[in-house]
């Protein structure tokens, strides 16, 4: 049989997936910060100050925040003083980053386009490796989990910021109907396309749970894996370290 992937809730075949996923974030690229704080009132900001704080970047080290698409994550790691770069596989994402980083005036980041599953960096380059909401967007997540191994060094560490399911009692029935029912009139109404944020909802409900996920990246080769759930695993920090 030949193989398939999902896409939301539909299967179809990897190289549809690349390309459908790629249409998805060309046309979100403009209002997708606008979107994040629409569909998390903003909690995806707390969240993303949280996952920086166990990054802990540090002044010099060289780091990779890949799918960092319009900057979030690096503008904040970049007041640390380390070496940033920031890639993603959709160039439309990229070019938002680039300007929203002319606008603060930051030139210390390196913007290069990259496929997470078949990076281009040299083995053993960086010290860290971040994504966050967009390792369920790649199309062989353990590609991209074994490309982040190599490209650390020994001693990296791997950090991933991800939706999950939450287990709170109630709150996982209200976000579903949430989720499913109004976060695409919301991405109708601000963004003008319902059927992208219908797929960003369904790729939620389609990525791994927390435990499997982590077990996907001690299959990597990392150790010490930790999850750690926010909101009762809405979200989740995932981490691993090379040694």
């Amino acid at each position: 049989m030949n193989e398939t992937v999902s896409f939301g809730y539909e299967e179809v075949a990897p190289e549809e997936k690349e390309g459908r996923v790629g249409a998805v974030f060309s046309s979100v690229a403009r209002k997708y910060d606008v979107m994040n704080d629409a569909m998390s009132a903003g909690m995806h900001r707390v969240w993303k100050d949280k996952f920086v704080r166990r990054v802990k970047p540090r002044a010099g080290e060289q780091i990779l925040d890949m799918a960092g698409g319009t900057g979030d994550i690096a503008f904040r790691m970049e007041k640390s003083g380390a070496r940033i770069t920031v890639s993603d596989i959709n160039q439309d994402m990229l070019d938002v980053g680039i300007e929203r980083a002319m606008e603060r005036g930051i030139d210390s980041l390196v913007w290069s386009r990259q496929n997470a599953e078949e990076l281009t960096f040299p083995d053993r380059f960086f010290d860290a490796y971040t994504i966050a909401f967009g390792i369920r967007n790649v199309t062989h997540v353990d590609k991209a989990l074994a490309e982040a191994f190599r490209v650390l060094g020994f001693g990296g560490r791997f950090f991933c910021l991800e939706f999950s399911t939450t287990q709170w009692p109630g709150f996982k029935d209200i976000y579903d109907a949430y989720s499913h029912h109004l976060v695409p009139r919301i991405g109708k109404a601000i963004a003008g396309n319902a059927d992208s944020y219908r797929y960003l909802v369904e790729s939620i409900r389609r990525f791994p749970p927390m435990p499997e996920f982590e077990r996907m990246i001690r299959e990597a080769g990392f150790k010490h894996t930790r999850v750690e759930p926010i909101m009762g695993g809405l979200v989740a920090i995932h981490s691993g370290w090379k040694v």
